[in-house]
């Protein structure tokens, strides 16, 4: 069950990091990050491993995009 909702909450914050890789939408990883992070940690209390992955992808692509874009650090 925590895996199911760990992959839907990775989906959605995968949509949002898509749609943050366009210009003018980078302020939009802002809210993915702390989404994956959610998921991440229903998928850690989950017995399967396939939502963490998903969201700890998600995460990191999220924060890279915000380092690049100028937005973190």
């Amino acid at each position: 069950m925590f895996n199911l909702v760990s992959l839907v909450i990775g989906f959605i914050a995968l949509g949002g990091a898509i749609l943050g890789f366009f210009p003018f939408f980078g302020w939009l990883n802002w809210a993915v990050v702390p989404v994956a992070l959610m998921g991440a940690a229903f998928g850690i209390l989950s017995r399967s491993d396939s939502g963490r992955r998903l969201n700890s992808f998600v995460l990191v692509v999220g924060i890279v995009r915000l380092i690049m874009g100028g937005g973190l650090f």
